[in-house]
């Protein structure tokens, strides 16, 4: 759950410091794609395609983006075109004879590069939504394009000592606006970061090692996506035992896709791989689909990562140590709200003890079953899943299908905009003659008191060259300073595409990650800053889901259950009952939930504080590192290294797993302001300071004085621990 940037954007922060013939048990390869690369690499591109792609957005709202004019041949050419402009752009800023100001440098790079953004939309979407042999042949060679454009650009001398000449000159500094002297200092420090500081020859080094990084992300993000489609567990139908309706719908809807009409296909994914071993009485079954799983990225073959991980390792620590930091985590916290690696790792220390003790009782419940069924066995990682269920059931009498059928897609999607408007004054009406990028997508227009606000994508269904998970993407960049800029902003998930009108039921869990994406939408949409790269969700990475975190916790309200959450055949609202259940199992299997993740992000920050990341062999580190804090053998890490592509497929997340967990510390304390106030969950005076001083300010201002300025103190822990049935250590 993470708002995934623009190619071009995210790119820029990495650089600015901001941001087998045979495989695993049960699973078949599939076939090579080598014949298709060659066919695809030979596709012409038509002029007309690649001026599509360099064209402002044209149309209704304002304008939109050309999905319907998108060439995939098209996305080199036009990419470089972009990149010759905007260098270009840069040297006309930097050459300029007039003194530097504010107006004439830092107004100026916030306006230059909307080609490289431009076409970076149309690249962002296809790598991650539509992504084909096709799309990965140029993939590489675009993205090291881009590495050096930005490299290109963060490196200029001329522009840096421009900037830094504003940024020295307090008396002038000092009549700006806070905001812009915010956007001063966010340059100056990104330059410096980058290594514009640094001598010739160390700038050259660090461009090089840069422009080396970002081809081993690529790769490890093909291995990636290659286990993720090659292997797949077939199923006849005498191994469906125990499994619902939907997931046995969608296992023969896969298999259907790849040509097997009659069988049944469990793909190796989490959205495949998490309802199999949660239902499948079928435990050899369950152990072969967890194996394929966990082993993404570890099968030893061409498409193994863990050479990958070393010289990433390597190459990060090469780069901080020549720009004087003491390893890639003290560099990648620098501008985060944690500051320092001690204080992220404090922070998860302090919640470890708690998560590995409640494993212990949840593990110990399970087995209590396992034991009273006569199942003969000891409960391994391919049974945490299945046993917690029953568990569930047993301890809650609350049964996830009985869950699903008050839980339809549609409906949320309708609770989500009703919230939007108790809470923000937003109406969403269908969009008219807006282009999409698939068929699956719809949009709407999102309205603040009649007047047009922006546009919401939605695509909701998975599909093949779609990554896992979910995440929300933004087009544009609400901005003021040359005329209003309105936003357009989308949210994908990755939900089982129905046959028919068969309605799409869904998990409680992939509810409350629905509303927490919309939390990254609305974070978007309500955006009221100046200058475009302080906009909405370009704040620090350990901030960033702290919003969304909290729009999670409005799906359980009663206003939106009564409302929405009606069952898919009566239309009945879901029982006070079972609401009142799913309540009281809102802390069931948070030992498993939250050791999974402590334990991918210790592993993160123990990682990037190595003293020699060069030597690091990454099978080793990770059962070395896991047996010294004690992890249960009941569990994995959520994100084992191999295929660990929120630090290994770029540096967005490196050294910054940690930050799901920060922001969630700042999620639970900020609902706790909802939740206690005069006027309940939709208090509009708590839900103006939430807008006045975290939702509309991106980063124009400090984040710790924003949360200060709307909580009326800094944040603390006890809200987590409490909403996750963790020992506070205080009387309540």
């Amino acid at each position: 759950m993470f708002k995934q940037p623009s190619k071009p954007r995210a790119a820029a922060l990495v650089l600015a410091g901001l941001l087998s013939a045979c495989g695993p048990t049960g699973s078949t390869p599939a076939s090579s794609d080598a014949a298709v690369d060659a066919e695809a690499a030979a596709q012409p591109v038509s002029e007309a395609a690649v001026t599509a792609l360099l064209a402002p957005f044209e149309g209704p709202y304002g304008g939109v983006p050309a999905f319907d004019k998108v060439e995939v041949a098209a996305f080199e050419p036009a990419m470089t075109r972009a990149i010759a402009a905007g260098l270009e752009e840069l040297e006309i800023i930097a050459a300029q004879d007039a003194a530097p100001d504010f107006e004439n440098t830092i107004a100026a790079l916030e306006r230059q590069g909307s080609l490289v953004e431009r076409v970076g939309v149309y690249y962002g979407i296809w790598t991650s939504n539509l992504s084909s042999p096709e799309v990965r042949e140029v993939e590489p060679r675009i993205d090291a394009m881009l590495a050096d454009y930005f490299s290109a650009k963060y490196m200029n001398q001329g522009l840096f000592g421009r900037i830094e000449t504003i940024w020295q000159d307090k008396e002038t500094l000092a009549t700006l606006s806070d905001e812009q002297q915010r956007l001063v200092w966010d340059y100056y420090t990104d330059f410096v970061r980058a290594g514009a500081a640094l001598d010739e020859e160390t700038r050259a080094q660090v461009a090089s090692l840069t422009t080396e990084l970002s081809g081993r992300f690529a790769s490890f993000s093909a291995n990636m996506l290659h286990d993720e489609q090659a292997y797949v567990t077939w199923l006849t139908e005498d191994q469906l035992s125990g499994l619902p309706e939907n997931v046995v719908a969608a296992a023969a809807s896969a298999a259907r896709e790849r040509d097997r009409e009659g069988a049944y296909a469990i793909l190796n994914t989490r959205s495949s791989m998490d309802p199999f071993l949660t239902f499948s009485d079928e435990r050899d079954l369950r152990e072969a689909v967890w194996r394929t799983y966990y082993s993404r990225g570890d099968n030893g073959d061409e498409y193994d990562n863990n050479g990958l991980i070393a010289d990433i390792l390597r190459l990060r620590q090469e780069r901080a140590r020549l720009q004087g930091y003491e390893n890639f985590a003290t560099y990648a916290l620098e501008k985060r709200v944690a500051q320092e690696p001690d204080r992220a790792m404090d922070l998860l220390m302090q919640v470890w003890p708690a998560a590995v003790a409640r494993v212990e009782e949840e593990v110990a419940d399970m087995q209590a079953v396992a034991d009273a069924e006569g199942a003969g066995i000891t409960i391994a990682p391919w049974d945490y899943r299945y046993y917690a269920e029953k568990v569930r059931k047993a301890k809650y009498d609350l049964d996830s299908n009985e869950v699903k059928q008050y839980l339809e897609l549609d409906n949320l999607v309708d609770g989500m905009f009703w919230m939007a408007g108790q809470l923000y004054g937003f109406t969403f009406e269908p969009a008219q003659d807006v282009p999409v990028f698939h068929e699956d997508v719809r949009v709407w227009q999102v309205l603040q008191d009649g007047a047009h606000q922006g546009l919401f994508y939605f695509d909701p269904y998975a599909r093949t060259g779609k990554r896992s998970g979910a995440w929300m993407n933004g087009y544009n960049s609400q901005s003021t300073f040359d005329g209003p800029v309105k936003v357009m902003v989308s949210n994908n998930s990755n939900f089982i595409k129905p046959d028919g009108d068969d309605p799409v039921l869904i998990s409680w869990d992939d509810a409350e990650t629905l509303f927490h994406e919309f939390g990254h939408a609305l974070h978007g949409l309500l955006s009221d800053v100046t200058y475009p790269s302080q906009a909405g969700t370009a704040v620090a990475r350990d901030y960033v889901e702290f919003p969304s975190q909290v729009h999670e916790n409005w799906l359980m309200t009663p206003e939106v259950l009564n409302r929405f959450a009606l069952h898919y055949e009566t239309g009945e609202p879901i029982p006070q009952d079972l609401v009142d259940r799913i309540g009281q199992a809102g802390t069931f299997n948070q030992g498993f939930a939250t050791t999974e993740y402590l334990a991918s992000a210790l592993m993160d920050m123990k990682l990037h504080t190595l003293d020699d990341g060069a030597s690091v062999d990454a099978r080793a580190f990770e059962q070395e590192t896991l047996t010294a804090l004690g992890m249960p053998q009941e569990l994995p890490m959520r994100h084992r290294l191999p295929h660990f592509s929120h630090v290994f497929s770029s540096d967005g997340y490196a050294a910054g797993y940690y930050a799901y967990l920060w922001s969630d510390t700042y999620g639970a304390d900020a609902w706790a302001a909802f939740a206690d106030a005069e006027g309940g969950a939709y208090d509009p005076v708590v839900a103006g300071r939430f807008v006045d001083h975290i939702l509309s300010v991106g980063n124009s201002i400090d984040p710790v004085e924003g949360y200060r300025a709307f909580r009326g103190r800094d944040v603390d822990t006890t809200a987590l621990m409490r909403q996750r049935g963790f020992p506070t250590g205080s009387a309540d």
